[in-house]
């Protein structure tokens, strides 16, 4: 009873104000950390906008890298060209532009800028080759067209996919591994487009070896986001192994 009535007269002393706004702070603290981890507001998920750039990239590169595959290149478009013909020169531009905005948004070191920019001359140089030889291929065609469109254009431009997805990938290193749904979705897509591409543009055997190694560095980086590079790999190679079974 005593110990009770000392308890209540030291309550009265230090009154339960400064204790509930430190319980409340420390609720907040953790309902912050909560958000940071899961990048919800409300019931939605929300993507950091650090990696809206990656995100836009990656959508941009799965849905650019199919255009062959619309019927008809979306008809006639005059002089002998195709709608995506010309749907076709914004291409680099759309891939490009967002995946030097994640760059920047990482803050990356001048020696990966530096590997960007290689990466982005040999897609930017690969693409137009494959472009122009492959319209004029539409139209009329030959030995030379298939050797620049099929051979040279997609050896370059898929060279220079590898060089700049390498240079994304740093961005990913010892950063938590994300519990996004759409990181992983991506990834996937990712992976499966450059199988399909890998195998319609007669790179078959460099397309594996590159996937095979996305799949063990993201492996090997399975404990942070470079882990993502695990599934893009493996995607490849399954979409790979499809293609070639379909055909």
């Amino acid at each position: 009873m005593q110990a009770w009535t000392a308890r209540c007269r030291s309550d009265a002393r230090d009154p339960p104000g400064p204790r509930i706004r430190q319980k409340s702070q420390e609720l907040s603290d953790g309902s912050a950390g909560w958000r940071a981890s899961w990048g919800r507001v409300g019931e939605h998920v929300r993507v950091p906008r650090r990696d809206v750039p990656l995100v836009v990239t990656a959508i941009a590169y799965s849905l650019c890298h199919h255009l062959g595959s619309l019927p008809h290149g979306l008809g006639d478009a005059g002089r002998g060209t195709r709608v995506t013909d010309w749907v076709d020169l914004l291409v680099p531009f759309v891939v490009l532009l967002p995946a030097l905005g994640a760059l920047l948004s990482a803050r990356v070191s001048r020696a990966t800028y530096l590997w960007f920019a290689v990466g982005s001359w040999l897609y930017t140089t690969g693409h137009g080759v494959h472009l122009s030889a492959n319209s004029i291929g539409n139209v009329d065609p030959s030995p030379t067209a298939h050797l620049w469109d099929e051979q040279v254009g997609h050896w370059v431009w898929y060279a220079g996919v590898a060089v700049v997805a390498a240079t994304l990938a740093s961005t990913l290193v010892e950063r938590p591994v994300t519990r996004h749904p759409l990181a992983w979705v991506l990834a996937v897509a990712v992976g499966t487009t450059w199988g399909t591409n890998a195998h319609g543009g007669e790179f078959v055997r460099g397309g594996l070896v590159l996937a095979l190694a996305a799949a063990g560095w993201g492996w090997r980086h399975r404990a942070d986001r470079g882990g993502l590079l695990a599934v893009v790999g493996v995607a490849a190679v399954v979409a790979l192994v499809a293609s070639a079974i379909v055909r």
